[in-house]
């Protein structure tokens, strides 16, 4: 990967996670985080992955946020100094699913023992 796309990647998570932070609402007992953020080479699309606590959550954020998809991509071409912006795209992380699925099997055996 290249070291434009590299920065290109980190602005757009760091300005993207800002706008979330302060402008959506987001239920209070949800905690958001974007993990990282995939370019294409002609700098296109971009693929925002989030994890999303608790997991039987996701969907509703993911709701939430491709519903407004529109106005932070609006926001973000703002608040960037670079053309061509990247047509942003939520996707859940799949790692946080598979750690949610973990942390679930470990707790039973947990109880278990007990």
């Amino acid at each position: 990967m290249s070291k434009r796309i590299e920065r290109v990647n980190s602005l757009i998570q760091r300005e993207l996670g800002q706008i979330i932070f302060k402008e959506i609402e987001l239920p209070k007992d949800i905690l958001v985080t974007l993990t990282k953020v995939e370019t294409s080479i002609d700098l296109a699309n971009a693929k925002v992955y989030i994890a999303i606590l608790p997991s039987d959550k996701a969907e509703r954020v993911l709701a939430i946020l491709n519903k407004m998809v529109y106005g932070l991509q609006k926001t973000l071409n703002r608040r960037l100094r670079m053309r061509p912006i990247p047509k942003i795209r939520f996707v859940e992380e799949e790692q946080n699913i598979e750690a949610a699925r973990i942390e679930g099997i470990l707790e039973g055996l947990k109880n278990e023992e007990k």
